[in-house]
């Protein structure tokens, strides 16, 4: 299939596609994140992460002109809805008691990711128009009952808007430095915010400290294979306290050392006796000036630890490194006693059945207006000092 002389491409292994092109792309969009790279969806897959056997089966699509790339995204078989974090799962409850399949599903999405950024790579409009055809035109010959397009960009959303998709809204919680004055220090932050959140925080912290718990910040290569297993061992446990899986091998954390080693940032927490009792991990934009918390865990309980590694420190490092941004994941309100405000987030669905669509329309549309009331509830009750008026 062709548009003018443009050409459309699916190909069930990342590695089919060319790295440099794929990034070149990637470096060009609106909001460009590590977890983009085709490095990252490459180790995904090469891993065993997200592949056909865990319900992830790749189906990258791409957009051609001659030998040149010109749109590209990272596009799921899905047999399953776990690790997305936009929830269909009504959904896919209502196809089958109506005698329906929900699954599989077309995905476009960054696997185990929910980071806000560009999915559809693209050197014009004319491509990404293109791309967002060919999604549906996959969808529509396999006779798949979906597909979904998750935690975009405005150029993303509107390509997918203009193809008739249907539109949904989230939040997640994110902090950013202060403008047009950067913090000077953690000890700075925290004097901008309201006296008992402040209040709150230093004790949490004190407790961690009263504990014996100290903690040594790794960076990129600075990480050792040692390090790398002691953090996989820290994230095993966490996936086993709430008596599931780890969704990433440790191929693939292997696969980021020596692949993508300044993406990474690693904070370990350890006793007075030098004894390693929990790991954060948090993932780079240096670009970007932008950090994303993203894997934790513990060998043993230590009240208000989890706070300190996983969002104090990080805080702290992203003041002293001159960081914008950092992102604390998916959901989760009590992010915002710790500095990090709403933020809105977005994604696109299209659905082939007519009637389950129109209902799904119906549904959004409601969704839609509660989680705006929502956000401006959430901003209302912002942690930072109000100015003097």
């Amino acid at each position: 299939m062709s548009d003018h002389d443009l050409s459309l491409r699916v190909d069930d292994d990342p590695a089919a596609l060319p790295l440099d092109a794929w990034n070149a792309l990637l470096a060009a969009a609106a909001r460009p994140t590590p977890f983009m790279r085709l490095e990252y969806l490459q180790a995904l897959h090469a891993s065993g992460s997200a592949v056909a056997g865990s319900g992830w089966q790749p189906q990258f699509l791409s957009v051609w002109q001659g030998e040149a790339l010109r749109a590209a995204c990272p596009a799921y078989l899905k047999s399953h809805s776990y690790g997305e974090y936009v929830f269909d799962w009504a959904w896919a409850d209502a196809y089958r008691r109506h005698g329906l399949d929900y699954y599989p599903k077309l995905l476009v999405a960054v696997p185990f990711t929910p980071v806000p950024g560009t999915r559809l790579l693209a050197r014009d409009e004319e491509s990404r128009a293109l791309l967002m055809r060919g999604l549906q035109l996959l969808a529509e010959r396999r006779r798949l009952s979906s597909a979904h397009l998750l935690f975009g960009d405005a150029a993303d959303f509107a390509a997918a808007q203009g193809a008739g998709w249907l539109q949904r809204s989230g939040v997640q919680f994110h902090w950013r430095n202060r403008e047009p004055e950067p913090y000077a220090g953690f000890e700075d932050f925290l004097a901008s915010l309201q006296r008992e959140k402040r209040k709150k925080i230093q004790q949490e912290q004190r407790k961690v400290r009263e504990a014996g718990i100290v903690f040594e910040a790794l960076q990129g290569n600075a990480i050792t294979e040692q390090d790398w297993d002691f953090f996989y061992r820290c994230y095993r446990l966490t996936y086993r306290a709430h008596h599931s899986t780890p969704y990433l091998t440790r191929e693939f954390f292997a696969a980021m050392q020596a692949r993508m080693p300044e993406h990474w940032l690693l904070f370990v927490a350890r006793r007075g006796d030098g004894t390693r009792i929990a790991a954060s991990l948090i993932a780079l934009d240096p670009a970007q000036r932008r950090a994303y918390g993203r894997y934790w865990g513990a060998t043993e309980a230590v009240p208000c630890l989890h706070f300190d590694a996983c969002y104090y420190q990080p805080l702290a490092w992203c003041i002293a490194n001159g960081y914008q941004a950092f992102e604390g994941g998916a959901q989760g309100e009590h992010k915002m006693a710790r500095g990090l405000l709403p933020v809105a987030t977005g994604s696109s669905h299209w659905l082939a059945h007519p009637d389950f669509s129109d209902a799904v329309a119906d549904f959004l549309g409601r969704e839609g207006q509660v989680m705006r009331g929502y956000i401006g509830e959430l901003e209302e009750h912002q942690p930072f000092k109000r100015a003097a008026p």
